[in-house]
């Protein structure tokens, strides 16, 4: 074979394509279809539709969805910039090109990455990973097809703009209990900057207080020479980390049974049983049987190497069958001390947090060039058993306890390294100011560093946010050059050149990931670079459907409808002899499709177009809505829809929560309840004057149809439970308060006599329904403040039934995805100003710590 095929027609190709630029199968394309920004009416998508049988047969009969998986092309460890291939090589597919065992990071972090083996350099995290991203690959139910294929035909470029000057500075916003146990946390309300408690002399709380107000004002994101160049610091100073409490045995009463015998492990084995136990009630992981089997596999590696288990008399016990096992003895005690933590006083819980906090201050805050820089992450991971995302193929391995023996550490040349834990000591100390990271270190799972990271308030991190989304602008003085130019190659005579058109035509208009090869231990993901024969279904004329395992092996379903030439192009390339487990895209990678689209625009990489993508979108949306009207919730509701446009956009999408049922059910009856306290008040209008019923109407006083007597009597029992557990709680909580302050508990006859409140409450509903009239329960009631009560009631019934509506609405979407990692923050900022709606309303605290500079730098008038 010629070395220079790639530089040739499409006449040969290995035997695979036989089509000549000249051939009419290639001639007959049609251009004359409708077209949307110089391509035909891309991106109708049908999700989760079942591939049917009648799926297009292709010309060497293959089937298109086979069972094949991609082949695993790396391994984790040295990192190495994957070249474009050599010529010598150029001339034949990738699959059949030498293999490298390389790990290919992402090209937009890869200046970040140093080597880590051997000696060399370690290896850096991107700047902008904070932790594990929440986003999805699983795109969204088929009812939002035509919806997607209007957004995207919207979404073209504009002439660029440049940004408009800040004005003023903005004025900050005032400011379900989960499987795992961790709590939402509320949104935080406006509070003044904390100033020191201690009682000081006054002129060092005013030095205090000036500091603390010079930080306040360093505006980084005005300051242009920031971020420049590879030296991240000069001088770096920090206490190392904090590693999780040792495993505290377990009482010799609780121990796991196998075949209904208590066995006795050593504390090593008794450990992992422990991982297991405590997780019984997460049935989605316990139950799943890959977890089931990998944790299997290495709890008897441990119960092995630690000594093997015994029975009550000493025998040995073989752990063979894993359906033997049983840990509930194990969950009812861990169980058990959640439920005693749980109903703590709060004087306990508040005394334990403040220790806590006390013994892990030290390690809160690093000095970064001088200037106090709080940290991300400074706790290290605590063994456990891995879950994973997706469906991962090492769900349920045990990860094991990182020791300092593991550990690196990055500081200052001329700082003070942290001590290791006594009798330990650390793996190693480096100065590597290219670096961002302060420790690190390798877990064993899939051979992942971690890393301890400035936290997302910080200096470093919000210039790193803020160069992804400037890098997003700058791609709209490019975009339409990029889309002609790809459109124009879809057709070109070079197959390599094809390959690129047709993997940025996907990238562009549906999303899709590039795609970075994966090493043999890894989840087998793919990418639209990676795509293998069986990911791709063609369907005459122009329908193609995608089905892979995508990010964090999360299933990928798509069925789309492309521009007819791209059809064409994927038919080409799975032409025989191709079969399952072979690449579509066998020319192309992922450096290499990198390398040329950063020939448009430095740094430019395919990540990109899904920041400009949704950016753009949310832009456009912004700007062609009118919500100056309505309630806050309304406005919150018009920015939710528009979010979930740029989420179908991104094909971000979520698992309908086991909740969420409940929870609608649960809003609904709120809702019920406030309309059934509209018709009391209506009918202690009537008992202060009974010619209303004359002057408004009989219809004004009517209840609704669907609160019926059976509803009333349920939700008068559920309101009188109600009152009888607050009268409770707030008899304990005053209690706790006497016994805090000093003083005598109150008696139980105190709190019977607050329960006469509950029993003259069961009395007054027993006699409206006798009576069917209520009457009047204010002391100096009138119409009027009646009426004024009705009207508050009717507010809060629109406020509630529009975040019910918005809450189904956003239950297949992940609209945080989109809002945190892919649109401009400074888009969220300015509809807050434009409209007059709190911050808070669309960021947590955590996030608007992380997009301060966002918030502070943007007016109203700003565009992406």
């Amino acid at each position: 074979m010629s070395s220079s095929e790639d530089d040739a027609p499409l006449m040969r190709a290995n035997g695979r394509v036989k089509v000549s630029p000249k051939s009419p199968e290639v001639v007959k394309m049609a251009d004359s279809s409708p077209a949307t920004n110089g391509h035909v009416d891309p991106g109708i998508s049908i999700r989760f539709g079942p591939v049917e049988d009648k799926d297009v047969k292709m010309e060497d009969g293959e089937d298109a969805l086979g069972a094949g998986k991609r082949k695993s092309r790396t391994s984790v460890g040295e990192k190495k910039s994957y070249a474009e291939a050599e010529s010598s090589e150029e001339d034949e597919p990738l699959s059949k090109r030498r293999r490298t065992s390389v790990k290919h990071e992402d090209p937009e972090t890869d200046d970040d990455v140093p080597l880590a083996r051997n000696g060399r350099k370690l290896p850096k995290p991107a700047e902008t990973s904070i932790g594990d991203e929440s986003d999805s690959d699983v795109p969204i139910e088929r009812k939002l097809a035509v919806q997607k294929k209007k957004i995207e035909q919207t979404a073209e470029a504009k002439p660029s703009r440049k940004p408009a000057a800040p004005k003023k500075e903005a004025k900050p916003a005032a400011a379900k209990k989960q499987t795992n146990g961790v709590k939402k946390e509320p949104a935080a309300s406006k509070a003044a900057p904390k100033k020191g408690k201690a009682k000081v002399k006054e002129e060092s709380q005013d030095a205090e207080e000036k500091d603390e107000e010079e930080e306040e004002e360093y505006r980084w994101w005005e300051d242009q020479s920031k971020g420049d160049g590879t030296i991240k610091w000069t001088t770096l100073e920090h206490n190392g980390v904090v590693f999780p409490p040792e495993y505290e045995l377990l009482p010799q009463n609780v121990k796991m049974k196998y075949d209904g015998i208590p066995i006795t492990l050593a504390p090593e084995a008794e450990e992992v049983a422990s991982f297991f136990g405590t997780m019984l009630n997460s049935t989605h992981n316990v139950e799943n049987p890959v977890f089931q089997k990998n944790f299997f596999s290495d709890f008897k590696d441990v119960i092995k190497k630690s000594g093997g288990a015994k029975d009550s008399k000493g025998n040995k016990v073989d752990i063979k069958e894993f359906a033997k096992c049983d840990f509930k003895p194990i969950f009812e005690f861990y169980d058990a001390q959640r439920e005693e933590k749980r109903h703590l006083p709060p004087a306990e819980k508040k005394a334990a947090k403040a220790l806590k906090d006390e013994q892990e201050a030290p390690y809160q805050y690093c000095i970064w060039d001088g200037r106090k820089q709080k940290v991300g992450n400074f706790r290290v991971e605590p063994p456990s058993l891995f879950r994973g995302r997706g469906e991962h193929p090492k769900t349920g391995r045990v990860k094991t306890r990182v020791q300092p023996e593991q550990i690196t550490i990055n500081i200052g040349k001329d700082a003070k390294v942290p001590p290791p834990p006594p009798g330990h000591k650390w793996k190693e100390v480096k100065h590597d100011q290219e670096g961002t990271w302060l420790a690190m270190w390798q877990e064993n799972i899939n051979g992942n560093y971690k890393y301890v990271m400035l936290a997302a308030n910080s200096d470093v991190k919000g210039q790193s946010d803020f160069k992804k989304f400037e890098k997003a602008r700058e791609l709209k003085k490019h975009i339409e050059k990029i889309r002609k130019d790809y459109q124009k190659n879809l057709k070109h005579d070079m197959m390599v050149e094809r390959q690129k058109a047709t993997a940025v035509y996907l990238i562009d208009q549906f999303a899709l990931r590039a795609g970075n090869e994966k090493g043999e231990d890894e989840a087998e993901t793919v990418g639209c670079c990676s795509l293998k024969y069986e990911n791709v279904t063609l369907k005459p004329p122009n329908t193609v459907v995608f089905d892979f395992l995508g990010k964090d092996s999360i299933r990928f379903y798509d069925e789309v409808q492309v521009d007819l030439q791209v059809f064409k192009n994927l038919k080409i390339f799975k032409k025989a002899p191709k079969k399952n487990g072979d690449e579509i895209f066998d020319r192309l990678t992922t450096s290499a499709l990198n390398k040329h689209l950063a020939n448009y625009m430095p740094g430019l990489t395919a990540k990109v177009f899904r920041t400009y993508n949704a950016s753009y979108t949310m832009g456009c949306v912004l700007n062609e809505m009118n919500a100056s009207g309505g309630t806050i919730a309304e406005k919150v509701k018009a920015y939710n829809d528009a979010n979930r446009k740029v989420a179908i956009l991104c094909n971000h999408k979520r698992t309908v929560t086991a909740g969420h049922a409940n929870a609608m059910e649960k809003m609904g009856e709120r809702i019920k309840g406030l309309r059934y306290q509209k018709w009391r008040l209506k009918q202690q209008m009537l008992d202060l004057d009974p010619t209303l019923k004359k002057k408004k109407g009989a219809a004004f006083f009517e209840i609704d149809e669907d609160l019926d007597k059976e509803w009333i009597e349920e939700h008068q029992a559920f309101l009188i439970e109600e009152q009888r557990n607050k009268i409770n709680k707030k008899f304990e909580k005053d209690n706790e308060k006497r016994v805090a302050d000093g003083e005598k508990e109150m008696k139980v006859s105190e709190l019977e006599e607050r329960l006469q409140a509950v029993k003259e409450l069961e009395k007054k509903f027993k006699k409206e329904n006798k009576t069917g009239k209520v009457e009047a329960e204010a002391r100096g009631a009138t119409v009027e403040k009646l009426e004024n009560s009705i009207n508050k009631i009717d507010q809060r019934v629109e406020t509630m039934s529009v975040q019910a509506q918005d809450k189904e609405d956003n239950k297949e979407v992940a609209l945080g995805t989109s809002k945190i990692n892919y649109i401009d923050p400074r888009l969220t900022v300015v509809f807050s100003k434009k409209y007059d709606v709190p911050i808070e309303k669309f960021f947590s605290k955590a996030l608007r710590e992380k997009f301060e500079w966002a918030i502070k730098s943007v007016d109203e008038d700003w565009e992406f």
